[in-house]
């Protein structure tokens, strides 16, 4: 025989687990593509705040806010179109960096604000040698569901802005002045 608060214990466990599950439940998407250029190339050039306008063609201005770049808590401003705003005015996203291990060619960044609503998202870039001086490219994502819109769209609508970043990175190497 169960006894009663045998099974009220046991609905609150279920009520709590659930209610933990909604709360971590996240967006998730990723993109990837192979860039021509080696894997340190490639690195110099998304590791950089100061180069992030050359591969990124909606973002204007990267702004260093706090911190050293390259050490983790370091953060900086990113303004420019990548979400068109009702009053048209730019959208900016403050970011912060958790994590880097340039052995491994890998960084992660988590939006803490913005006027898009993404705060709290957090974005994953790796780096792999994919041999002849090419390297594959993989960008995750994770973000709070957004009130109002659909997961597929905004999923879509992100992983078809990085990827236009990802498709720009071997020409912004090219473009870039050669060091004598």
């Amino acid at each position: 025989m169960i006894r009663n608060d045998a099974i009220l214990h046991v609905s609150k466990i279920s009520h709590f687990l659930q209610a933990s599950k909604a709360r971590s439940e996240k967006w998730r998407g990723s993109v990837g593509g192979i860039v021509e250029a080696p894997i340190e190339k490639v690195w110099s050039m998304v590791s950089q705040t100061k180069r992030l306008t050359e591969w990124m063609p909606m973002v204007e201005r990267c702004t260093a806010l706090a911190g050293d770049e390259g050490v983790p808590g370091y953060v900086r401003l990113v303004s420019g179109f990548m979400f068109p705003q009702d009053d048209g005015e730019r959208s900016w996203i403050k970011e912060k960096l958790v994590s880097i291990d340039p052995s491994q060619h890998k960084y992660v960044y988590k939006l803490e604000a913005s006027n898009v609503g993404l705060d709290g998202s957090v974005n994953s870039v790796k780096l792999v040698d994919y041999g002849n001086d090419s390297t594959l490219f993989d960008w995750s994502f994770e973000l709070n569901p957004l009130q109002g819109t659909c997961e597929d769209s905004i999923i879509d609508y992100l992983g078809f802005l990085y990827k236009s970043c990802i498709n720009r990175i071997e020409a912004a190497i090219e473009a870039a002045p050669k060091k004598v």
